[in-house]
């Protein structure tokens, strides 16, 4: 999950909206700017959240029903894939909710990492809903049921521009948000998955080929498969505090590095704080001393515009002094 700076807002030296100020601060060598400005998560979702949970629960509940009635089991696949994606947005409207919470004494980056574990859980859940698709698919092959196309094609067309409208809503933040980018694809997965039963129960109309419902479902769970795999992958890694995947640590280092009277650069982190925003901290050995808070200011700016990192603490140490016991690369 890429970075983009499209998020970044330039602010006056007045207190953010994570509690911290936009001035540097230097105390026994440690020094902590955010720059000129911060990397904020992108507008409040809240709005898209409740439309398309309303939509897509009362479509859950007409699909389900057409589905008992008709005996489909490509029918109930995607109305139990829609299910879990109510709840998916669900979990990622409440992770976006909790991650605006100001900081606490003891959740010092507030709840910013919700974003994280909604992702996490949105993509593991789904690939378990998936597994019972597929499971009961198969037993259909075996013992395949008659199945009314006429119903399944026009309750799998309602599908398609429920989750197509829905799936417009998340559009704007699904590059900047993994959070928004999960409840997103979620919604694009549905309309084509849609598509497919439309076209499961046209054919069925026209051959009467039972086993193309089962059929049907075994290609929706493979392309949900595919769309979910890379989202479980970018959470994973970001749960790990891994650096974001739009982050290059070494261009990070040499950024650094080339800073005006910095002469190493050593125990550098960077993690995600949650979805859409980065922290960075790391120590800079400066011969001449600390340069002061104009240097940490420039030093943050950078770092934001090239990064797309908002949060950076620096130390500033000097040459020849007691080596830094956090100097050597195997320490963390």
């Amino acid at each position: 999950m890429a970075q983009h700076h499209d998020h970044a807002h330039d602010h006056d030296d007045h207190d953010h909206g994570d509690g911290h100020h936009g001035h540097g601060h230097h105390h026994h060598g440690a020094s902590h700017a955010h720059g000129p400005g911060h990397v904020h998560a992108p507008a409040n979702f809240g709005r898209a959240f409740a439309i398309g949970i309303a939509l897509n629960t009362g479509f859950v509940l007409i699909e389900g029903a057409y589905g008992v009635l008709a005996d489909s089991v490509a029918l109930l696949a995607d109305a139990g894939h829609n299910l879990s994606d109510v709840l998916g947005l669900v979990v990622a409207w409440a992770a976006a909710t909790l991650g605006q919470r100001q900081p606490t004494a003891r959740f010092t980056y507030g709840l910013r990492s919700s974003s994280i574990l909604a992702a996490l859980f949105n993509a593991v859940f789904l690939l378990v809903a998936v597994g019972a698709i597929a499971w009961e698919a198969v037993q259909r092959f075996s013992a395949p049921a008659p199945v009314p196309g006429l119903t399944v094609t026009v309750v799998a067309l309602i599908g398609i521009a429920v989750n197509g409208v829905t799936a417009w809503l998340f559009a704007s933040g699904s590059k900047g948000d993994l959070n928004v980018r999960g409840a997103y694809l979620h919604m694009l997965a549905d309309a084509a998955v849609s598509a497919g039963v439309v076209v499961a129960g046209l054919v069925i109309v026209w051959t009467g080929w039972t086993w193309i419902d089962p059929a049907t479902s075994l290609v929706i769970v493979a392309v949900v498969v595919a769309g979910t795999w890379g989202l479980l992958r970018d959470s994973v890694v970001l749960s790990l505090d891994a650096v974001p995947p739009g982050i290059d640590p070494a261009a990070v280092r040499a950024c650094l590095a080339e800073r005006p009277g910095v002469a190493e650069v050593h125990d550098l982190h960077v993690w995600p704080m949650s979805t859409t925003e980065t922290a960075l901290t790391a120590h800079l050995v400066m011969p001449e001393g600390h340069p002061g808070n104009a240097f940490l200011h420039d030093c943050a700016g950078v770092l934001r515009s090239r990064f797309g990192i908002a949060h950076v603490t620096l130390q500033v140490e000097l040459a020849g002094g007691p080596a830094c016991a956090l100097a050597p690369d195997h320490v963390v």
